[in-house]
């Protein structure tokens, strides 16, 4: 590839090799930061959507330019509610990655540069007021025409697999650690750092524990928040996870003991000898010496036996037959039989 660059001599802009090089920012966020660095502070004040529809970046594009922006730390929002109830959002822009922390301590002027310095001259060299120090190749690069050389295999650093969250903080307090980190979709005031996240995510998976979802945890989280707005996003998630924890889920139940089986009964003999000699095993229901088979064998010859007496006895005479052969055998009472 051939290149030919001639540095301008006037109206350019310093970008950062952190910001055209970031892997994880699109072209419409690149644009858009390194215009609103390069404006005058009389037109820096106006709002950064103003600034994206000068650009040609509205809508979704806008959106996920701002919220890239935000997430990566290069974009901070405060929303404050004034002396007559309106609310007024302020923005933050810079060209370097801040924590909540710093982006607070420049928005209220408590900064480790003197007064002096916090407001330089248009022209004169400033430093870097907050955010992370440069790269080492970056401080060292000069403007020559040629990129500096790639660093050999040896020289790299080694890149080890970071360790899945659940494994290094349990299932629930990673849990509690993404919606923590998605609190600041719902709420501006309420955006956490990835450390900071960490450091309330223990909290947050006791709730979930005690039976509360996730989406459950994220309401109670963002609503009824102070009409003043949150000075702190930690300080409150903290005091909220802790004084409005819900009690422990009640112990489950013991579970009872089985029922012990019954006993099975051992294997006896039948007293019974079969017709060939035969001798049958059964298991007895109580105290019987006969299996079932012969129990019903016995059974059914005991009412043969008693059906075929049943069959062998005689008609019953007629009762007239009876009464003559009663009358028969009392001579002395003819006359009372005739008198009946």
């Amino acid at each position: 590839m051939l290149r030919h660059a001639i540095a301008p001599s006037r109206r350019y802009t310093k970008a950062s090799h952190d910001v055209v090089r970031h892997s994880r920012l699109t072209s419409d966020a690149k644009i858009l930061l390194l215009a609103v660095q390069g404006l005058p502070e009389e037109m820096a004040a106006r709002p950064l959507g103003e600034h994206a529809r000068k650009l040609g970046i509205t809508g979704r594009a806008y959106q996920k330019s701002k919220e890239q922006l935000v997430a990566h730390g290069y974009v901070h929002e405060w929303r404050d509610q004034g002396e007559r109830g309106r609310w007024v959002t302020e923005q933050l822009l810079s060209n370097v990655p801040l924590t909540p922390e710093e982006a607070s301590a420049l928005r209220h002027g408590r900064t480790e540069q003197p007064p002096s310095a916090r407001k330089p001259t248009v022209g004169d060299p400033a430093g870097r007021v907050a955010g992370r120090q440069l790269p080492v190749g970056e401080e060292q690069e000069k403007n020559c025409p040629h990129p500096p050389s790639e660093a050999r295999p040896e020289d790299r650093p080694e890149v080890r697999p970071e360790v899945g969250l659940q494994v290094a903080l349990g299932p629930e307090a990673a849990e509690g650690e993404r919606v923590l980190l998605s609190l600041r979709h719902v709420r501006r005031e309420l955006y956490l750092g990835v450390k900071e996240a960490r450091g309330l995510a223990e909290l947050a998976g006791r709730w979930l524990l005690r039976g509360v979802s996730a989406g459950e945890l994220r309401r109670v989280l963002t609503s009824e928040l102070p009409g003043d707005g949150v000075r702190s996003a930690v300080g409150f998630l903290r005091f909220r996870l802790l004084h409005k924890m819900p009690p422990e889920l009640p112990a489950a139940p013991s579970p009872e003991p089985a029922a012990t089986p019954p006993r099975v009964a051992e294997l006896v003999a039948c007293t019974v000898v079969g017709p060939e000699g035969d001798v049958h095993v059964f298991r007895p229901l109580s105290d019987e010496t006969e299996c079932g088979p012969c129990r019903r064998r016995a059974a059914w010859e005991r009412w043969e036996e008693r059906k075929h007496l049943a069959e062998a006895e005689p008609e019953p005479l007629p009762w007239r037959e009876r009464f003559a052969k009663l009358g028969a055998s009392c001579p002395g009472d003819e006359g009372a039989v005739h008198r009946a």
